[in-house]
């Protein structure tokens, strides 16, 4: 069978970037990831990750390029991750983060599921939508300010002592 994804670039621009891709479902996660790097136009020297995500994209176990474990824990490594071990109708989300320095992070969602055409090579790229920007999206992480801990809302002046309950000349 042939698996369909729609990997999307997570960004804050107006225009959508993403990619429609076509791959085997026996093919390993190195051969998803070697198929993303290709179509987004990147060399495909730098780390990368796939991470299991359920329906609200929430980050789960981690499927590595490399087991930098040192043998301390169990690790998913692409190579010998096949696609259908993770990807299924039951579990179609997956997140994709390229150069952890830069931390390219794209949304893989299996959009369908068809019967391997003769006449095609795999994996195939499919549709292209966007440009890919010189930089990667900044990430923005901002805190819940309306319920965010602020140390200093309890009004207390740490410099008045006068309703402290100790004798300052106690030497």
């Amino acid at each position: 069978m042939i698996y369909r994804f729609r990997v999307i670039l997570d960004n804050d621009t107006e225009e959508d970037i993403f990619r429609d891709l076509e791959i085997r479902e026996s093919d390993s996660m190195e051969d998803l990831h070697n198929i993303i790097t290709q179509s987004f136009g990147f060399d495909g020297m730098e780390m990368a990750s796939f991470y299991v995500s359920d329906e609200e994209w929430n980050q789960g176990e981690e499927i590595a390029m490399f087991d930098v474990s040192e043998g301390h824990n169990k690790v998913k490594v692409m190579s010998t991750t096949k696609i259908n071990d993770l990807v299924h109708e039951a579990s179609t989300r997956l997140i994709y983060v390229y150069d952890f320095l830069n931390m390219w992070t794209f949304f893989v969602e299996l959009a369908e599921i068809v019967e391997e055409a003769e006449s095609t090579d795999y994996p195939n790229l499919m549709f292209v939508q966007g440009q890919v920007p010189d930089e990667a999206p900044i990430k923005n992480f901002e805190a819940d300010t309306e319920n965010a801990f602020n140390e200093f809302e309890d009004d207390i002046d740490v410099d008045d002592y006068s309703d402290l309950d100790f004798d300052e000349n106690w030497n």
